[in-house]
């Protein structure tokens, strides 16, 4: 599409003359109290919709764990008069996709249509009774109960699985971002229809919403979409205080060793890392690229791997989120040699910490970010997940464009400071699944 173009024409220049041009988001407050994000695109005839909701798994309890997931996952699964197939059918019959997206923060509902009158019309009123109007149907859910536990029973085998749940409980404690977002087997066998109806009134609602719109439809048009789509959500008052969500509290660093039948030992270490507004953000994004987001240009690959064969991958990220999202650093191994591939990530990050990213690795990343970031932004569906990114965390809506101009000013004084003011390795938590076999005496479980 022409807005597609431009924007990767506009992102392709290198170095620091940059010829930034505005990206046209429109922004505007429905009569219903939701906040709207707009671009319109006219080179092909589709329309791209996605509605946020602050009703993420860090709004469940650990008595109902769970419960958010579900509530979205059961939105299309009964709506005003019709049912699961008549809500599938429907869409099918007009080319219509629809999906449901879920993460910690946010839960919501997106929809890809063609912007021909009937089928837009059609697959537009589709997604405004099933947000507006659900009936969460009692058969159901407990059917849908069953697979997700049926599902959780399964994962619960895998030793990525284990690490990753052992180590979310060992970052975050008592955090609500601890929770499970799926949900633990008793908390799921313990959801009620009632308990779904009361998430959704409290979750769901016009003010608090965040609507991101891109296509081939006109402003005027976008304004109606938009309110069409909220004015019968549940209440009409702010929605639910964030203010709740506790800061989240440094852990106690400790290593679990958890055996397991795998053949091969799964390592994961992590520290708390940045929130989306972080003022480090871009020192420790440029960093993580250099550290271990950066593929076969990372350190961590380049001794772990290529120099000593100790992993096939092994990769660190940053995941950010309203409050501190992890910084983790994962890979596998032979059981055998865990303790060696394990001690040897430890020097790796503590010496990165330390010494900070030569210039080579710094102008290498910053390259390699910048040149590789018209490929996030190459159809509408993407640049709409950045919309709605920009909308619900209220991001500048320059934000596409700040950040490779951000990128490129990263300095590498910058992002030696920034590590070493925020990620104490002495402070991690790691978890080894299918750890070697320790001598009699030896506890596996914590040291």
């Amino acid at each position: 599409m022409r807005v597609t173009r431009s924007l990767i024409a506009l992102f392709l220049g290198i170095g620091c003359s940059w010829a930034w041009a505005a990206l046209p988001i429109q922004h505007w407050q429905s009569d219903s109290g939701a906040q709207v994000y707009f671009i319109e695109s006219r080179d092909l005839p589709i329309l791209d919709i996605r509605v946020d909701f602050s009703a993420g798994s860090s709004i469940d309890t650990p008595q109902r764990a769970g419960l958010a997931s579900m509530t979205l996952h059961m939105l299309d699964l009964g709506a005003d008069g019709l049912s699961e197939d008549q809500i599938a059918s429907s869409l099918a019959d007009v080319g219509a996709q629809m999906s449901g997206h879920f993460d910690r923060d946010r839960a919501g509902i997106s929809l890809r249509t063609l912007s021909s009158d009937r089928e837009r019309a059609q697959s537009l009123g589709i997604l405004a009774r099933v947000m507006q109007r659900p009936v969460f149907p009692e058969s159901v859910l407990e059917r849908e109960k069953i697979r997700v536990i049926s599902g959780v029973k399964e994962a619960g085998t895998k030793p990525e699985y284990i690490a990753s749940r052992t180590l979310t409980k060992m970052l975050y404690g008592n955090h609500p971002y601890a929770l499970s977002g799926s949900g633990e087997i008793a908390t799921i066998e313990k959801l009620q229809r009632k308990d779904i109806e009361e998430f959704y009134r409290a979750r769901y609602k016009a003010k608090g919403a965040v609507i991101s719109l891109m296509g081939d439809v006109s402003r005027a048009e976008a304004i109606v979409i938009a309110e069409n789509l909220t004015k019968d959500l549940p209440g009409n008052t702010d929605a639910t205080s964030d203010s709740s969500l506790p800061t989240v509290s440094e852990p106690v660093a400790e290593t679990r060793r958890i055996p397991h039948p795998a053949t091969q030992s799964h390592i994961t270490l992590a520290h708390l890392g940045l929130t989306r507004s972080d003022p480090d953000y871009y020192p420790l994004l440029v960093g993580n690229y250099i550290l271990g987001g950066g593929g076969f240009a990372s350190r961590l690959m380049e001794e772990i791997r290529q120099k000593r064969g100790l992993a096939y991958s092994v990769h660190s990220s940053l995941l950010p989120f309203r409050q501190a999202g992890p910084f983790e650093i994962s890979l596998q191994t032979k059981k055998e040699r865990s303790e060696e591939a394990l001690s040897l990530t430890r020097k790796v990050l503590a010496d990165f910490i330390a010494g900070g990213p030569t210039v080579k690795e710094l102008i290498a990343a910053k390259r390699n970010i910048i040149n590789g970031f018209p490929l996030r932004i190459d159809s509408n569906q993407k640049i709409i997940e950045y919309i709605a990114l920009i909308g619900f965390y209220q991001l500048p809506l320059t934000y596409l464009e700040d950040y490779l101009a951000a990128v490129e000013k990263v300095t590498a004084a910058q992002i030696r400071e920034a590590y070493q003011r925020r990620i104490k390795p002495e402070g991690m938590v790691t978890v080894i699944v299918g750890a070697a076999e320790t001598k009699a005496g030896d506890n596996t479980g914590s040291k």
